[in-house]
């Protein structure tokens, strides 16, 4: 009677069974926006721009090489070639040519490519951040400011890395008889061609890296915070060199145009893209097209990394310093 009596009073309705606990999976926070101001991102992406480029700038002097065509002394399509070619030529300055352009260029162009980018994403992503078609749309619009930032330190940094000492002295007196004997349209000659090969690298660059790196902080969300470089390096260097294997071909124009009459390099009639691709076409064929992809993608892809983790490491830092402002008024 006594174990009835138990039975029936642990069959009271007022106790529920209580289920077994799931696997616990801490839950992946992403935040639609960073809380940042305009000129906090404008400082993140200058610092990650000048970080990139300097450090990778070897490789792209070998990259700039290898798409120059015409008489140009390098004509191999081999890294090795051009690398031991430009060593043998000049020494290791060599490959440092234009480096106080691109300085010049990186840091503003990056400052605007990422504050536009952020605002944009946030304008379009209507604070969803899974938003794939908003990342590639602010990608894209990014690119076509930051480019008429960057293309004519560019073009004075891609004549500086094909010309010889007698050729230009150095930034200023590149510039100078650039405007005296090609007038100011000669360093917007690739603008076109920069935004249409930059355009779809944005867009798949910016689109893989946030859906990557979402993926990867999904994967192992419990070390996120510990692991947060190597998450940011690793999106962004597979995003870089895919972005760039898919690009090169544009790049290749753009380097002919931005280096025509330099080192006896072709001269175009005009900028228009068909006529830089018949010509490409007809001295090397469709290969020509591919020229320097190597370099290119051993460029972008290290390139990426160090721009993305600097980049997120700055805002993390000016994050910092907004919630500690925040905490103590």
């Amino acid at each position: 009677m006594a174990t009835e009596a138990t039975t029936t009073n642990f069959q009271n309705s007022d106790f529920r069974p209580v289920p077994q606990p799931p696997d616990f999976h801490p839950e992946v926070i992403v935040s639609p926006h960073d809380g940042l101001r305009f000129w906090q991102f404008m400082i993140a992406g200058s610092v990650a721009g000048c970080v990139e480029h300097m450090a990778m700038f070897p490789v792209d002097t070998v990259k700039t090489h290898m798409q120059a065509l015409g008489s140009c002394p390098i004509k191999s399509v081999g890294v090795r070639h051009a690398l031991r070619s430009i060593l043998k030529s000049e020494g290791l300055p060599g490959l440092y040519r234009g480096i106080g352009a691109m300085g010049l260029g990186a840091g503003p162009a990056h400052a605007v490519y990422f504050s536009v980018y952020e605002v944009c994403k946030k304008y379009f992503s209507g604070e969803n951040p899974n938003n794939s078609a908003a990342h590639a749309v602010s990608g894209v619009c990014a690119t076509v400011a930051s480019d008429a930032v960057f293309t004519p330190m560019d073009t004075v940094k891609q004549r500086l890395q094909l010309g010889n000492s007698a050729a230009y002295r150095g930034v200023f007196d590149c510039v100078k008889k650039v405007l005296k004997e090609e007038g100011f349209g000669a360093f917007y000659a690739s603008y076109r061609t920069t935004v249409l090969m930059n355009a779809p690298y944005t867009a798949v660059h910016f689109t893989t890296y946030e859906a990557l790196k979402r993926g990867l902080i999904e994967i192992s969300p419990e070390s996120v915070s510990d692991e947060r470089v190597i998450v940011h390096a690793t999106a962004g260097a597979l995003a870089g060199a895919s972005a760039a294997v898919i690009t090169t071909p544009l790049d290749v124009v753009k380097t002919q145009l931005q280096c025509q009459g330099v080192c006896g390099c072709d001269r175009f009639k005009s900028s228009s893209i068909g006529d830089v691709v018949k010509t490409i076409m007809r001295k090397d064929g469709y290969k020509g097209l591919m020229r320097g992809w190597i370099p290119r993608t051993l460029f972008h892809a290290p390139a990426a990394a160090i721009c993305w983790s600097t980049y997120e490491a700055a805002k993390a830092f000016f994050q910092e310093i907004n919630a500690s402002s925040e905490s103590g008024t």
